[in-house]
């Protein structure tokens, strides 16, 4: 086997490999020879199905099976030769004819780039810390009871937390919404269901009120008639309804699943998911810090192209509704930030590399615990996880990076950036 090797890119390798035609020729007719013993045709004893038909039959299925089996077993001997380390499977070229003896191929593919030494104690990284307080659990019961509350009808004026049910038709020049009659809708004021200005327009009305009011409708309303205009609105109100929130006693606690009922046992429960949560945001936050840091330190880093390239589709393809294919200009627009994150990513794989890390199993056995927790039957998750390797895979490769997040910030110029539980949960962009 003869191999060569060409840099056609900055992290573009082709490999040029030929092998004797003789070994392929060799191979195919065992296989043929093979098939002669197991093959079942109709008209011949099985066993005896003469070479000739075989090949006659199957010769060019068997000539295309053995030249892809040879290309893949000489491909993985010629890329440990040159100690080469593809990141996707190469681009295959090859006429698969003999020529002076040989059968040649080419294989394009994309590198690793050399790392540089990363200099962790040089960059300066802020770790979010907080903790869950009594105020944190009291604010998320009355959360829980805001989620179960009941409305009554009243016969007073709405307010904000009422729930109002109206009708109602809007008038922007030539255009009315809807065509003909009314439209029926509802919501509980102030949750933002509504914009603001209808919001405000329904509140102090009472059932069977009825009135016509001008009405600024937002630039990025769903109706592109109404949007950005001003509509003149009449409005019937059908009812106003009063929430009724729950009380929080032994009934309550065992709607969560606290079968005894015990509000000390509901609050432990409480308590617990909040850390679960604050734990793994807090986790978020430091990884999202340490990968800019490191990809900000190394902004000129050469990283493969179809890395980039995936990772911006993938980003992209966060923004559309599920199995539909972004288009390229999101894709293009995702560049910048996938560059960023697919530096961050090998970086830290370099990291983990170079201080010989191993996946810690017992925080495997714990992310995994606390993600079933969430499902109803959550043995059924684990048992999942457990038979998929991919899903496994996956588990382990965040642990990793949660790993290497903590030994930066253990080795950089960490300072401690103290938050309350609201600061942490709410999105970093907010």
């Amino acid at each position: 086997m003869q191999v060569s090797v060409e840099n056609i890119g900055t992290l573009e390798r082709k490999l040029t490999v030929k092998f004797p035609a003789e070994r392929f020729e060799t191979q195919v007719s065992a296989r043929i020879a093979e098939m002669g013993r197991t093959v079942r045709l109709k008209g011949f004893r099985p066993g005896k199905v003469p070479v000739t038909v075989i090949r006659q039959r199957f010769g060019e299925q068997v000539r295309g099976e053995v030249l892809s089996d040879l290309i893949g077993s000489t491909l993985r001997e010629a890329v440990e030769l040159e100690r080469l380390q593809p990141i996707a499977s190469p681009a295959i070229n090859t006429t698969g004819k003999p020529e002076n003896g040989e059968i040649a191929y080419t294989a394009t593919f994309e590198v690793m780039p050399e790392f540089p030494d990363v200099d962790v104690a040089a960059l300066e990284i802020s770790r979010p810390m907080a903790v869950v307080t009594d105020a944190d659990i009291d604010k998320m019961l009355e959360t829980l009871r805001q989620q179960r509350r009941s409305f009554n009808e009243v016969d007073r004026a709405s307010a904000d937390g009422d729930f109002v049910m109206f009708e109602y038709a809007a008038m922007a020049g030539d255009y009315r919404f809807p065509n003909e009659g009314l439209e029926r809708a509802g919501s509980v004021l102030g949750s933002g269901t509504l914009f603001k200005a209808l919001d405000e327009a329904l509140v102090g009305r009472k059932a069977d009120d009825s009135f016509t009011v001008e009405v600024i409708f937002p630039e990025d309303f769903r109706n592109e008639q109404l949007a950005g205009k001003t509509a003149s609105v009449s409005f019937n109100i059908i009812k106003v309804q009063e929430p009724k929130l729950p009380e929080v006693d032994a009934e309550f606690a065992k709607l969560f699943g606290i079968d005894d009922g015990n509000l000390d046992t509901f609050r432990q429960e409480v308590r617990a998911n909040l850390e679960r949560e604050l734990k793994a945001a807090l986790m978020a936050r430091l990884k999202s810090e340490v990968a800019q840091k490191l990809a900000d330190a190394h902004a000129e880093l050469d990283v493969p192209r179809l890395m980039v390239q995936s990772e911006a589709k993938s980003l992209a393809a966060g923004n559309m509704p599920q199995g539909q294919e972004p288009p390229p200009q999101l894709i293009e627009s995702a560049l910048p930030i996938a560059r960023k994150r697919v530096i961050a990513g090998l970086l830290m794989g370099e990291i983990a590399r170079k201080q010989s890390m191993v996946v810690d199993r017992k925080r495997v056995a714990e992310q995994l615990a606390a993600i079933a927790s969430t499902y109803e039957e959550p043995e059924k998750v684990i048992e999942l996880y457990n038979s998929d390797p991919q899903l496994m895979s996956g588990l382990q490769n965040r642990v990793m990076e949660d790993q290497v997040a903590e030994w930066v910030a253990e080795h950089a110029r960490t300072t401690l950036q103290d938050l309350s539980f609201d600061d942490v949960m709410r999105p970093a962009n907010a």
